[in-house]
């Protein structure tokens, strides 16, 4: 299973707001989550933006995944880390300091009838895929997410993509 080590980091370097910043500081303690090899997952920051979107553009040139037609800049992309940490968790998988995918919550639903629920994404290094990285991202995700009293987690998937199909059929969704 998991081997937590628990590393303090400066919420205020992260750029976090709030009260996500202090949910994660005094609930959760924002940890290092260790699986197994050299594979942790960690929170999120505006500078890994560049990492993040050299994952993503593949998604927006091949497929329709994404539902964008265009890549983002790195600033755009930057200020979407900000905006998504201003409310949700939002994680990144590495392994020996490499960037192997990540994987966030954003708002369902605009209605406050829909306030305990989020939307799950996630996205995996194309050189990364079969080796775990969204199932333990979704892993922590939705546990961060139960702990927030989050109680629906949904996905939105277009289709044809096999892999998240998969992903999100074993995990029930």
């Amino acid at each position: 299973m998991w081997q937590q080590t628990a590393q303090r980091l400066d919420y205020f370097d992260l750029g976090l707001k709030g009260s996500l910043r202090a949910f994660f500081g005094i609930i959760v303690k924002i940890m290092r989550i260790e699986y197994g090899d050299n594979m942790n997952i960690r929170l999120a920051r505006p500078s890994d933006a560049a990492t993040l979107l050299a994952i993503y553009a593949p998604y927006v040139e091949n497929t329709a995944i994404t539902f964008e037609y265009e890549v983002p800049t790195i600033e755009d992309f930057a200020t979407r880390i900000e905006k998504t940490l201003e409310r949700y968790p939002y994680l990144v998988a590495e392994e020996d300091g490499l960037i192997l995918g990540y994987a966030y919550a954003s708002t369902y639903y605009a209605s406050a009838a829909y306030d305990w629920a989020a939307e799950l994404s996630v996205y995996v290094s194309q050189d990364a895929r079969g080796k775990g990285v969204g199932s333990n991202l979704y892993d922590e995700l939705e546990d961060l997410l139960d702990q927030m009293g989050y109680m629906h987690f949904l996905a939105c998937i277009s289709l044809p993509n096999e892999a998240s199909l998969a992903l999100h059929r074993k995990r029930g969704y």
